[in-house]
């Protein structure tokens, strides 16, 4: 599958061409396209260019779709992902095109390079290239035919190297009717300074870049400098590109853009080239930010007793009070020795209403958080003891510097400014002891000395009427970098729009429009709850709640510099990786002779698909299919939905087929949930279903597979890390966890101890809802409406705790009041 993770820009003319005429329409065409790419931030068009989209009908030759799709190949948008927005779209013209024409494509991904050598040694000129199964190889001289085997292999060896070898060499692959050809490779003769040649005088060399451009990271308002120097006989002449586009103003070996803007950001390149040569420069990345800040100086005053001041000064040369005043460190200053997030969606509860929106409200943050290098663990469905044991391996994944961020959707309260996470086997009349309280898993992590503290809470902050204990959490510390993003304010709650098999909670999807902006986390969260207030369906229910010390620009965006001592960053990275292991993909071969892949995909940290796909069968067997069956009774698995021939009727609603096979190999897909839970390796069986063509009964043949402890089962995080000590004023004691500095899987790293703590209340679930006229309007729901209709706000739908809404956008006019029905509150 690798040609799928290849840049559209990688597509040739024709096959561009051929799919933007397929866009170019107003039903299903380049403008939805663009709508559906907005899903991943950096994709986002603004007005202005989807206006210049518009204005390419003016031309005889203008294309918008043609347009567009130039704009996703400067931002690097993959094929897989263009791909998942045609389907997305439904325009299934276009994904069959598409589909087609990247399997045939014939794409070079290693191109021949010259060489210079001593007479009598070995050359190989090597060409390589992906596409359809079967490509063909065939070199050339000059316009000369190389014969013989060597001549139309992937590698042509020269040897030994003779004058007669001197020369430009190209290669041609070909698959039927296609082909393309390489770039030209010249070989040259190397002569010593005792001999002469008239082929080669001494006067011509060949060239060699020197000092090549550098990435680097500039603010708005710099002057960007880029370097590239060579040496060659002709002189060198220089050409820069930028986003692999010529810039013809620039034509000397020093690129020079005073007062550069975010316009500017991207990748540049340089090509040296003279009579007989052209080489090209290594890609140097520019990343553009804000405008800087000056350094600043500052004093600090401490007050102890009986007033007396001690005085700390830092700086030089200037008065201390002007030292107070100066700006603070520069944003290019700020940085994470690493960046680690914790995601939990709490869905089905065993005794509370069930929620809709967490499996993609925690999906959805999670690609935006990977995007910006956080290592995420995301979770589904935990009880009290895997939120426990989660909690206490996400502590163990921090360190001095690194930014820590939980993510929490699902039921919660809040007492007395304590804020307590619900997990799924609560009881109906819980308390404080049986939920995790957020205040005490902060003074966990300024234990660690984090750089950035971040928590973001999707859930209800209503008073808990059941729970009359003040949990007393340990102390805070000053660290002035604490972030508390709500969903909702106090004695509030959060909600959720449900809208047929998709929904989103209200928080996140005016979240995920800006959490990859290059901002202060506290100036980001700003801009949410400004978005959130613009829509009119959760004006007066909901309203985002922002709590912070921060006082350095720290951003979620900001890069990650690992400290000289890296053995903790080591730990870390080694415990993040081995929650997050698959089995290998493994080829099962059966005694009828058909021969079965078994394949694996990650959607969650403890949620995977299995798939299997028949790969060979002999042609006297008419139908064959590889069902899996007799899982363990630890994971979660819908029978109804097993072996089902598509990821949505498996019952998996967020997964991308990244790591699954194309769409034209056949596959069952089994949904795999709660693998927090197993506790011996996973193993299940292939029961192999086929028929013979003269035979009309049906014969079956099964093999036992067993594949380890996958993902996040590894973990044992059914396991108590500590023994549980009930407490009346605590949720449960973080003291009692052993927390290491940091931490290597080579050691047990979960305490020994009883069986896990298991609540059995059996008590009637007891809902509450906010009841009011029943819906009476014959409009669908599905349709994007709004409405300011006086006679539906003084009747509204009826509103049941929760929180959520649609992937697509979340502008008004998205959702209309007819909708409110809809609305869920934890």
């Amino acid at each position: 599958m690798e040609e799928w993770k290849r840049s559209i820009g990688t597509l040739s003319d024709e096959i561009l061409i051929k799919l933007a005429k397929m866009l170019d329409n107003s039903t299903c065409g380049w403008r939805q396209l663009a709508n559906a790419v907005s899903e991943q931030p950096k994709f986002r068009c603004s007005e202005r260019e989807l206006t210049s989209c518009s204005l390419q009908v003016l031309s005889a030759a203008g294309s918008p779709a043609r347009t567009m799709l130039t704009l996703l190949a400067e931002r690097s948008c993959s094929l897989d992902f263009l791909l998942h927005c045609l389907r997305k779209m439904e325009h299934q013209e276009a994904v069959q095109f598409l589909t087609t024409a990247v399997a045939e494509q014939i794409q070079i991904t290693v191109q021949p390079q010259s060489q210079e050598a001593a007479p009598g040694s070995n050359v190989v000129l090597t060409c390589r290239a992906s596409g359809p199964p079967g490509l063909g190889y065939q070199w050339f001289k000059g316009k000369q035919e190389i014969l013989g085997e060597s001549g139309n292999s992937s590698e042509l060896v020269l040897c030994p190297l003779s004058p007669t070898h001197q020369g430009h060499y190209i290669c041609r692959i070909s698959h039927g009717e296609k082909f393309v050809f390489s770039k030209w490779a010249q070989v040259r003769l190397i002569i010593s300074a005792g001999c002469s040649s008239s082929l080669f005088p001494g006067s011509v060399s060949g060239l060699h870049i020197i000092q090549r451009p550098q990435s680097q990271a500039a603010s708005e308002g710099d002057t960007l400098v880029l370097e590239c120097t060579a040496e060659g006989n002709p002189p060198a002449q220089y050409e820069w590109y930028h986003n692999k586009v010529p810039m013809p103003q620039q034509k000397t070996s020093s690129l020079r853009i005073p007062c550069v803007t975010t316009a500017h950001r991207g990748e540049y390149t340089c090509k040296v080239f003279n009579l007989y040569h052209e080489v090209w420069s290594s890609t140097a990345t520019v990343t553009i930010g804000p405008s800087s800040v000056t350094d600043a100086s500052w004093v600090e005053v401490d007050r102890g007793l009986e007033s007396q001041e001690v005085h700390k000064t830092y700086g030089a040369g200037t008065h201390p009070l002007q030292q107070i005043a100066s700006s603070p460190p520069s944003a290019k200053d700020v940085y994470a020795t690493d960046k680690v997030a914790l995601l939990i969606g709490n869905m089905n509860y065993i005794y509370h209403t069930q929620l809709c929106a967490p499996i993609s409200d925690v999906h959805e943050l999670t690609n935006l958080l990977r995007q910006l290098d956080f290592k995420v663990v995301s979770l589904l469905d935990l009880n009290w003891q895997e939120m426990h044991s989660a909690v206490t391996e996400f502590l163990l994944l921090l360190d001095k510097g690194v930014y820590g961020l939980l993510y929490f959707a699902g039921h919660g309260y809040e007492n007395y400014g304590n804020s307590f996470m619900v997990p799924i086997d609560a009881p109906v009349s819980y308390t404080s002891e049986h939920c995790l309280c957020v205040q005490n898993i902060l003074t966990k992590m300024q234990e660690k000395k984090t750089g950035l503290n971040v928590f973001l809470l999707d859930m209800c902050r209503k008073r808990n009427p059941h729970d009359d204990v003040i949990v007393q959490p340990g102390l805070l510390k000053v660290t002035a970098n604490i972030v508390f993003g709500y969903a909702t304010c106090v004695d509030a709650e959060a909600y959720e729009v449900k809208r047929e098999d998709v929904s989103n909670g209200i928080f996140i999807n005016f979240l995920k429009q800006r959490v990859c902006e290059d901002e202060k986390v506290t100036v980001m969260l700003d801009r949410v709850a400004e978005d959130m207030g613009r829509c009119v369906i959760t004006r007066g229910r909901q309203a985002l709640e922002l709590r912070s010390n921060l006082s350095e620009r720290r951003s979620l965006t900001d890069r990650i510099q690992v400290s000289q001592c890296s053995a903790s960053s080591s730990a870390r990275n080694l415990q993040w990786a081995i929650a997050h292991v698959l089995p290998e993909s493994r080829y099962l071969q059966f005694d009828c002779g058909v021969k079965v892949q078994l394949g694996f995909a990650a959607e969650f940290s403890n949620v995977m698909v299995i798939y299997t796909r028949i790969l060979d069968k002999p042609d006297e067997i008419v139908s064959c299919s590889a069902q899996l069956t007799d899982f363990p009774e630890d994971v979660d698995i819908d029978l109804k939905k097993s072996n089902q021939e598509s990821l949505l009727e498996a019952g998996c609603l967020s997964l991308i087929k990244e790591e699954l096979p194309s769409p034209e190999a056949h596959s069952l897909y089994t949904h795999i949930r709660s693998l927090q839970r197993l506790k011996r390796e996973l193993t299940f069986t292939i029961c192999l279903h086929y028929t013979y063509s003269n035979m009309d009964e049906e014969v079956q043949e099964r093999q036992q597979v067993t594949v380890g402890k996958p993902l996040v089962s590894k973990l044992n995080l059914h396991e108590p890390r500590a023994a549980h000590v009930s407490s009346a004023s605590s949720s449960f004691s973080f003291d009692s966890f052993n927390v290491p500095g940091c931490s290597s899987f080579g050691e047990d790293l979960s305490l020994t101890g009883t069986a896990s703590n298991t609540w059995s209340h059996h008590a009637q679930s007891a809902s509450v809802s906010f009841t009011g006229g029943s819906p009476t309007s014959p409009r669908s729901a599905n349709v994007p409406e709004e409405t300011d209709s006086p006679e539906i706000l003084d009747n509204p739908r009826p509103l049941v705790a929760s929180k959520s809404l649609p992937h697509s956008k979340v502008n008004d006019s998205n959702y209309k009041f007819s909708d409110m029905y809809n609305f869920h509150s934890y």
